[in-house]
């Protein structure tokens, strides 16, 4: 079967689209004014549920299978970023003593700043990140900050793909529940649950809709509806809201609430309808980035986490806007450098495990 070029063509724009989220929230919090940073949610995490319900199927062993192999990539990622930032520390501290780690840390903001460095690994956070017990990882923070999305992906694809087997005549009932129960988490904010339940109700509706929409072509006739639909739903949240949630979105996001939600649709519309309308032909840029998405998921969080060093000393000498254009295609390509690196250690990582396992397997 001939491969989607348009699906890896929207994986890579949407994570392009995610690291320039990641330059805005973070270190753009020092330089970039907050219309800025708000407008970089425009394509946000969203797309990436759409795009999966769309390439889901009803295999529970080869989606299980999927997200073993993704656990493990993790793992042995999340295992070179501990070694990374233990090493890190001790450079700095043995360098530039420990002081001046502080001193620099403490430009990010006050949760940023390590309360000490021990001479032994802390392997205890090493096993919570196995865990995904995301507590903070002092040299990178970007990282830990952005793998929520991987929790609520693994619950989602487990249930998607549960409900897409067992319940394929009644997935419609099913995007019904989990409108309704958002509908009731927003109406009620009393009655909204703790964890992953918000997410995962919001998600799973987007999760499902993408399913719904495989080899569906939105009408011509149907598209100015839609937007129609998109603007008027905006026009409601801001007059029931308030001009003042606009800069409130980010805060909405965790765990996604009504004025965030109505702020994804237009993205969601617009993957939709250049969904089998628009035809990639040939890999690109765009498209390799797809089809290594987890890999710049990885690496976005290390180098958002890096352009600091650039951001400090630059912050206040030239314009929010200059800034933006020099700092983001910084991010982009050490995301990109850093990904293939990380490529190569998971290569090696799965080749450790091959070897392992041939030593203890009984070949008897």
């Amino acid at each position: 079967m001939k491969r989607d070029l348009y699906i890896d063509f929207a994986k890579g724009v949407a994570t392009i689209s995610i690291i320039f989220i990641h330059t805005a929230f973070w270190s753009g919090q020092f330089y970039m004014p907050a219309e800025a940073r708000i407008f970089s949610l425009v394509f946000d995490v969203a797309l990436f549920y759409a795009l999966s319900g769309i390439t889901s199927g009803i295999n529970i062993e080869k989606t299980f299978y999927r997200l073993l192999k993704l656990q493990i990539t993790y793992m042995i990622f999340v295992t070179f970023l501990f070694f990374l930032d233990y090493f890190f520390k001790v450079f700095g501290l043995t360098f530039f003593s420990f002081e001046w780690l502080k001193d620099f840390y403490s430009t990010f903001g006050s949760k940023y700043v390590p309360s000490s460095i021990s001479s032994v690994p802390q392997w205890d956070t090493l096993g919570n990140w196995y865990l995904h017990s995301y507590s903070n990882c002092d040299t990178f923070p970007v990282v830990m900050g952005s793998f929520w999305y991987l929790k609520v992906y693994y619950i989602l694809t487990v249930l998607g793909v549960l409900i897409l087997r067992f319940f394929p005549r009644h997935i419609n009932w099913f995007i019904g529940i989990c409108v309704a129960l958002t509908l009731i988490f927003n109406i009620f904010p009393q009655y909204y649950p703790n964890g992953q339940v918000g997410y995962v109700t919001f998600y799973m509706t987007v999760f499902l809709v993408g399913n719904k929409m495989r080899a569906m072509t939105i009408p011509k006739i149907v598209i100015p509806v839609l937007y129609a639909l998109v603007a008027i739903a905006l026009l409601w949240m801001f007059s029931s809201y308030g001009n003042e949630i606009f800069y409130k979105l980010n805060k909405q996001k965790f765990p996604p609430k009504m004025p965030y939600i109505i702020w994804t649709f237009f993205s969601l519309v617009t993957l939709f309808v250049f969904y089998n309308r628009l035809k990639i032909e040939k890999p690109n840029f765009f498209t390799n980035v797809g089809q290594n998405a987890i890999f710049f998921y990885f690496a976005q969080g290390m180098s958002s986490s890096l352009i600091y060093f650039l951001v400090v000393p630059l912050k206040n000498s030239m314009g929010w806007w200059l800034l933006v254009l020099i700092i983001y295609p910084i991010n982009i390509l050490l995301a990109f450098l850093i990904s293939k690196g990380l490529k190569k250690i998971d290569q090696f990582g799965w080749k450790l495990l091959k070897f392992l396992r041939d030593k203890t397997v009984d070949k008897n």
